[in-house]
C-alpha cells in the first residue's frame, strides 16, 4: 500500500492569508513548507482512492477514470471544496463515500452532477478493490469518520483527521487492529485547555502512544504549530514524523520518501 500526503494543512493553510509569522514567511519564501488542504491518495495495485477532496485542482491532478472512488472524512469546506468544480465534468459517475450527514455541503447535494454520494455506516467495512476501509467515528463539530484501511498484503493504515482525541469504541478498535501506519490530526501547539475539534501537540502524542502504530505521521497542521515547532524544535517519539505536502510512504516495509 502506498500513501501520498497531497495536503497536510488545516483550513487556513500555510502560509495563512495576511499572516507574517515565521512559519508563513518561510512558506512564502520556499514552497517546500507550504501546506494545502488535508488530503491523501491511497494506492494498492491499480486501485487509487482519494481521501478528502479539499484540493481545488482535482480535475488537473486526476484524469477521468483514474480514481476508483473518493472517500470523505466529513463535509467541512476545506475537505470537499474541490468537488464543486469536479461535479460539472462529463463521463462516468464518481462514487463519493462519506459519513451520513443530512446537511453535508448542501449545494453539492442539490447539484451533484457526476458525483454519486453514498453514505457509510460506522464500523461497517467498505471493500474497494484490494482495499478494505472501516469507517471510525471521530470527535468533531460535524459527523466525521476516520478510516482503518487494510490492503490484501495485510498493510494497515489508519487515517484520523479531523478529531480531538478518540471515542472509546474507536480507540478500542484501533488498539486491537494494530495499524502498520497512522496519520493523525495535530493542528495546534500544546494548549492548557482541552482541545475541542482538533488535537493539540500533547493530545496527539498521547493518542499515538495509546494506539501503538508501528509508524505515525502528524497531519492537518496549522501555521501556529509550524511556528511553535520552529521556535522549540521538540523531539518526536521514535517512528513518528510530521507529514509534509508531497510526502510518500509505502507500507508495511519500505522507508518514507519525498515526492
Amino acid at each position: 500500500m502506498r500513501i501520498s500526503f497531497l495536503g497536510t494543512g488545516d483550513a487556513g493553510g500555510v502560509p495563512r492569508y495576511g499572516c507574517d509569522c515565521a512559519a508563513c514567511m518561510r512558506a512564502r519564501a520556499c514552497t517546500d513548507f507550504r501546506r494545502h488542504p488535508c488530503s491523501a491518495l491511497v494506492e494498492a495495485g491499480d486501485t487509487r482512492i482519494l481521501l478528502d477532496a479539499g484540493l481545488t485542482d482535482l480535475a488537473e491532478r486526476f484524469p477521468p477514470g483514474s480514481l476508483m472512488a473518493i472517500v470523505l472524512t466529513h463535509f467541512h469546506a476545506d475537505h470537499v471544496q474541490g468537488l464543486l468544480h469536479l461535479r460539472w465534468g462529463r463521463g462516468p459517475r464518481i462514487a463519493v463515500f462519506g459519513p451520513p450527514d443530512a446537511e453535508g455541503c448542501a449545494d453539492l447535494y442539490k447539484h451533484p452532477g457526476l458525483l454519486d454520494f453514498r453514505p457509510l455506516t460506522a464500523f461497517e467495512p467498505l471493500v474497494l478493490g484490494p482495499l478494505t476501509l472501516t469507517p471510525l467515528p471521530l470527535i468533531h463539530s460535524k459527523p466525521t469518520f476516520g478510516y482503518a484501511i487494510e490492503s490484501a498484503d495485510a498493510a494497515r493504515f489508519a487515517y484520523l483527521t479531523d478529531t480531538a482525541g478518540l471515542l472509546p469504541r474507536t480507540q478500542t478498535f484501533l488498539q486491537a487492529w494494530k495499524p502498520t501506519g497512522l496519520a493523525l490530526d495535530c493542528s495546534h501547539p500544546p494548549r492548557g485547555e482541552a482541545p475541542r475539534n482538533h488535537n493539540d501537540w500533547t493530545r496527539a502524542l498521547a493518542t499515538i502512544a495509546t494506539i501503538g502504530a508501528a509508524r505515525s505521521w502528524l497531519t492537518h497542521v496549522g501555521h501556529e504549530l509550524d511556528c511553535w515547532l520552529l521556535e522549540h524544535g521538540p523531539c518526536l517519539p521514535e517512528h513518528t514524523a510530521i507529514a509534509t505536502d508531497g510526502c510518500i510512504v509505502s507500507l508495511p516495509d519500505h522507508p518514507a520518501q519525498e515526492a
